[in-house]
């Protein structure tokens, strides 16, 4: 897709018109971006992005969406029906990360505004509660290289030290011997992933939960991206996924996105605790102020009823027979996927993933074989260190014809690679997506700042 498309197609503002246009032809401008944006993803060869793919549950979140839309839930006595949502949400979500096994704390949760933003709250939740309880000054995070930038974004927001342990390159899992060295009298919390963005494994997180008991520290574990699909593996009976959730002792929080698997729109996200009192820790009051006491839960004030009405809609719609078909249909299209992969000597999965998967090349740079799937219609997600291509299998993909389309692209693609090996492939690794889709001036921004980071030493083998 070209960088502008529409610029010579639309009007361009570049102020705000002095006179507004009609509904009708706004509303017209927009479907024709919309449809034809649609129809790439539909095809059924992007990774992840589009995660349920379903236009009638669109229109349905979309009518629950907007019969809240214009709701502020920070007025909960004109809208109480925020509080049923967002607590049902929560409710459902601790339900699902077995909170029945905490028989000693009150766990709790918050409805956020993505994977972001859970893992924002998360480190602010932990921030202040070591300095409350454990009189840290000098807060530190230790996470796996694996684990979101998000965590990154948000220690350095809040004055929180990262520390990167390597991950094992066979299992693309954390070392957990490297990170325990990590661990210090300041750390507030531990990391681990439930699947990892880059590779779809699951860190040791029963190892990491021992370590964070021992060491009196906090445990995260990140499912963003595999809260809402791994424990429907597990009711099938799909290999690999061992217990990540509250069963876990350690665990102290989760993040788990329901604008991915759980299919809600884009926007919405859970972080739940084991203890209400870590959550507490990063309510925000200023009871002085002239406008009234004021008390928020997290780091927003306002936020639509429209996001919460639309998550509920889609928890309870669906239900767990609903979540465990999907999660059925899109473990059985990743299995035939990494089958086409593997097929392939000249191809390595990396680690032992499950629905979400990177695969590399020793003989040759596997951007090659993004170059040519390029040219058929697929957008991958690229990786580096070492570089990969990374495929989250979504209900897109379920659909009829799509992994067989990926099985013959991916055959031609492997002989095109060999065939320029000794050429420089024109893709390269950006986070979602790979490199094409950005500016010159943006793209020349992220190589002066890679060689920067490189020239200081600061990237962490993995």
């Amino acid at each position: 897709m070209a960088r502008f498309p529409y610029e010579d197609r639309f009007p361009v503002n570049r102020r705000l018109p002095e006179r507004g246009r009609p509904r009708e032809e706004v509303v017209a401008e927009l479907r024709a971006m919309a449809t034809e944006e649609d129809a790439f993803w539909e095809t059924g060869k992007c990774s992840g992005t589009m995660y349920c793919g379903d236009h009638e549950h669109y229109r349905f979140l979309t009518e629950a969406f907007g019969l809240f839309a214009h709701v502020n839930v920070l007025q909960r006595d004109m809208c109480p029906s925020a509080t049923k949502f967002e607590a049902e949400i929560i409710a459902m979500a601790l339900d699902l990360m077995h909170a029945e096994a905490v028989t000693d704390t009150e766990p709790a949760g918050l409805v956020t505004t993505g994977g972001t933003g859970s893992i924002l709250h998360a480190v602010l939740a932990y921030r202040d509660h070591a300095a409350a309880t454990r009189g840290v000054r000098q807060p530190n995070l230790v996470k796996p290289e694996t684990a979101h930038p998000a965590f990154d974004k948000a220690c350095h927001l809040f004055g929180v030290e990262a520390r990167t342990a390597p991950v094992d390159p066979d299992t693309t899992t954390v070392a957990v011997d490297a990170l325990a060295e990590l661990v210090d009298d300041q750390t507030i919390a531990l990391v681990g992933s439930a699947g990892n963005y880059p590779y779809g494994t699951i860190d040791p997180i029963a190892e990491l939960g021992e370590l964070a008991l021992e060491r009196g520290v906090g445990l995260h574990v990140d499912a963003c991206l595999g809260g809402f699909i791994l424990p429907f593996g597990e009711e099938l009976g799909v290999p690999g996924i061992p217990p990540f959730d509250f069963r876990v002792p350690g665990v102290t929080t989760i993040s788990a996105d329901t604008h991915k698997y759980g299919y809600a729109l884009k926007g919405s996200s859970t972080l739940l605790f084991r203890d209400k009192a870590l959550r507490n820790a990063q309510y925000f009051f200023v009871p002085g102020w002239s406008g009234g006491k004021y008390m928020s839960p997290g780091i927003e004030g306002s936020r639509s009823g429209g996001l919460l009405a639309s998550t509920w809609a889609a928890m309870v719609s669906l239900g767990r027979e609903g979540y465990r078909r999907y999660a059925r249909q899109i473990f059985d299209t990743a299995a035939e996927m990494m089958a086409a992969v593997r097929s392939h000597p000249e191809l390595r999965i990396l680690g032992r993933p499950t629905f979400c998967f990177s695969f590399t090349s020793d003989e040759f740079d596997i951007y090659h074989v993004n170059d040519f799937m390029r040219e058929r219609g697929w957008r991958f997600n690229g990786q580096q260190y070492p570089n990969a291509i990374h495929m989250a299998v979504t209900r897109p993909q379920t659909r009829p014809g799509v992994t067989e389309a990926f099985a013959t692209d991916l055959a031609d693609a492997v002989r095109y690679a060999l065939e320029h090996k000794d050429e420089t492939p024109f893709t390269g690794a950006i986070y979602g997506g790979v490199e094409g889709g950005l500016t010159a001036e943006a793209e020349e921004l992220i190589r002066s700042v890679m060689e920067d980071m490189l020239d200081k030493q600061m990237r962490v083998p993995s």
